[in-house]
């Protein structure tokens, strides 16, 4: 295993997480660090390799509480209720996405005869299991913290009537854009009408800041579905892409995560750190 393997340094950073848990975020580098059984300069390096950058203070992004800071200083407030239309073009992050949504009649035959292809890559947050079709990237997910056959299967009853393809890594370009600072990804969406305008408010917040789900629902139109709309977060199928780990609940604490909290907690850190540098 190298430092430059981003699993690796996914669970580097996950045990960092641990520590500083532990410790109730009271805790030098040095001795997190030493709890950890690796030297600072080693550390500052995976780090640096893992989010582009090396900050004195890098810990605040890993904290328990960062994700009140987040939507305290970084609120996306989603204020202009979108367009509802089931295609169309969005903004993420610096790319430009185009994505292709079923319509209600495809989504009631489950995928009947649609070939998703499917393979395993490397990501910043672990291992990432990639689904497409001819038409673009139907699914993402990660294996870290629920293990590589579940996030398969939990992919699949998704669209039961589909064929799935395994290949040996992601082949198109549309499929290595996804965690690259270049490309324009091509998103095929499929779900029901209600879940489609929850992931399209959700392409709409900033990397580097966080909505609540109250927001969500308030920008599609139904204010008072607070809970539905967490659970068609719930059930977004293109994590990282249409990124629903940017939704928190008003409180600032970070609610759900269909891969599991520190995956989330550590995208946050990931796109926070990023958008510090920058400034």
């Amino acid at each position: 295993m190298t430092d430059t393997d981003a699993s690796y340094i996914y669970r580097v950073l996950k045990r960092a997480i641990e520590e500083i848990d532990f410790s109730e975020g009271q805790i030098t580098l040095s001795d997190l660090t030493a709890n950890m059984g690796m030297s600072q300069p080693h550390f500052q390096r995976l780090f640096s390799k893992w989010v582009g950058i090396s900050p004195k203070n890098f810990q605040q992004y890993l904290t328990v509480e960062h994700a009140k800071h987040l939507l305290r200083d970084h609120h996306s407030l989603l204020d202009i209720t979108l367009e509802t239309g089931l295609s169309g073009r969005g903004q993420l992050d610096h790319h430009l996405i185009t994505w292709e949504a079923m319509t209600p009649d495809e989504f009631a035959k489950k995928a009947r005869g649609l070939v998703i292809r499917y393979a395993w890559d490397d990501s910043p947050f672990g291992e990432a299991l990639i689904m497409a079709t001819v038409s673009g990237i139907c699914g993402i997910s990660f294996s870290a913290e629920t293990g590589r056959d579940a996030a398969l299967a939990d992919m699949m009853q998704r669209w039961p009537d589909a064929e799935f393809r395994k290949e040996s890594i992601p082949t198109s370009d549309n499929e290595m854009a996804i965690f690259a600072d270049t490309g324009t990804p091509r998103l095929h969406v499929m779900g029901a009408p209600f879940q489609i305008k929850v992931w399209q408010a959700l392409i709409n917040i900033p990397s580097g800041k966080v909505t609540t789900y109250s927001d969500v629902a308030s920008a599609i139109g139904s204010p008072k579905a607070t809970r539905a709309v967490g659970t068609a977060i719930g059930k977004n199928p293109i994590s990282w892409l249409i990124p629903c780990h940017r939704a928190l609940r008003k409180s600032g604490e970070l609610g759900g995560y269909h891969w599991g909290l520190p995956v989330k907690r550590t995208m946050l850190a990931y796109e926070a750190a990023r958008r510090d540098a920058k400034s």
